[in-house]
């Protein structure tokens, strides 16, 4: 049978209604057809067996292409994307994970439980009765950032400093908001400074930490650029503060919001903790999608997509596909149908290296407040998440 071509697929528009539900934008789009073209010339598949299109050899990372789609090519935001290992293929990749990897090695990391831990029973203890907080900034921010500054060697005093740089350096991931362009790229300029300075002190009095680890790393391959390393430092601090935040927040926030759910994981946080963070990061992912670039012709799902087309596969629609899961809108924190790998954190070359950072985090924190804080509740408006390459969460008051 011939193959359709791709301008036959059904084309997409965002809703133009702020209030939109993006579950239920996507779910009507997915029973309707499961690829879409989006308006910047994109395919979208909405399907969760489109996720194999991350380890096909018929696909690639995308790189450049979105920025350039925007017009942007040259300044930070393009310095970056061209820089980091996250938008990167083959040989340059290799390159810039290598260190990364080494000095991120996955046991140090699953060492953090207890620090995670420790941390949302500090920052959690002597909030119990006294009224409700802003989950997001005081709790679930100041932990993964706390620890990643911790690992880092990054002096906790400044991390005021930079939680702007990080939300700015988080925009810059995926289509950007051509109106913040000029302060996304300030924060992505003072950001890299920094990061230049601390490299600089750790090549003058190196110390038992992760940066002088990774800068050991990359002098004997001897093959990064010094923009290159300081992008993967930069690159490094975004993902293990932004999304973990934002995935922590709106896992609590759906537990919250079920009683009976909630009420089971404060009977058994330990054995149940897993479970809670594999659901919250499937019910409501703060990455959108995994963006790829066709190599050569492919097929998806009957329609013909040439070499060099942008593909992008929404995780907001495949981790909803009922070809997988059961019941998928339905919040199941005993849920047993989750892929061995949760697919959140990426596939083969590319999958994310501080998994098990973000797991201990979020597993360990939501444990320590089902313990200390059983009687939590939302306070306020169920929070929402703004659209992009990762979803920004806004205020969520918490009463514990």
């Amino acid at each position: 049978m011939a193959l359709k071509p791709l301008a036959d697929a059904p084309a997409f528009q965002p809703s133009p209604d702020p209030d939109a539900n993006s579950h239920d934008v996507l779910r009507a789009l997915r029973e309707a057809s499961p690829i879409v073209r989006t308006p910047m010339g994109m395919v979208l598949g909405l399907r969760h067996r489109h996720l194999d299109l991350v380890t096909s050899d018929a696909t690639r990372q995308i790189e450049t292409e979105t920025k350039l789609m925007q017009g942007i090519s040259s300044g930070p935001i393009f310095t970056f994307t061209q820089s980091v290992m996250l938008f990167a293929n083959g040989d340059a990749h290799q390159r810039r994970r290598g260190p990364v990897s080494r000095a991120f090695a996955f046991k140090l990391m699953d060492a953090m439980r207890p620090k995670a831990a420790d941390l949302a029973a500090e920052l959690v203890g002597p909030r119990v009765g006294a009224g409700p907080v802003d989950f997001v900034t005081e709790i679930a921010a100041q932990i993964p950032a706390r620890i990643i500054a911790d690992i880092m060697g990054i002096p906790r005093s400044d991390l005021p400093v930079f939680m702007q740089w990080i939300a700015d350096t988080a925009a810059a991931v995926g289509f950007v908001d051509l109106e913040r362009r000029e302060a996304i790229e300030a924060s992505l300029t003072a950001f890299d400074a920094y990061v230049a300075d601390l490299l600089a002190q750790r090549r003058a009095t190196p110390r038992e930490d992760f940066l002088t680890d990774y800068l050991a790393l990359t002098a004997r391959d001897e093959a990064m650029s010094e923009i290159e390393i300081r992008a993967q430092v930069v690159g490094l601090i975004l993902a293990g503060s932004d999304t973990t935040r934002g995935s922590m927040s709106m896992t609590l926030a759906h537990l919250l919001a079920r009683p009976d759910q909630w009420a089971a994981f404060c009977a058994d946080p330990e054995g149940l903790k897993k479970g809670v963070v594999d659901e919250g990061l499937r019910f409501e992912p703060i990455v959108a999608a995994v963006p790829r670039i066709a190599v050569r012709d492919l097929e998806m799902d009957g329609y013909l997509v040439p070499a060099g087309t942008p593909i992008a596969v929404s995780l907001l629609s495949a981790l909803r596909d009922r070809d997988v899961y059961s019941d998928p809108d339905h919040f199941d924190i005993h849920r047993a149908d989750h892929p061995r790998w949760h697919p959140i954190f990426g596939a083969g070359a590319h999958r994310c290296v501080g998994e098990a950072l973000a797991r201990a985090e979020m597993e360990e924190t939501l444990a320590t407040i089902a313990r200390l804080a059983p009687n939590a509740t939302l306070a306020g408006d169920f929070p929402r998440l703004a659209p992009g390459g990762i979803r920004q969460i806004g205020r969520m008051e918490v009463a514990f």
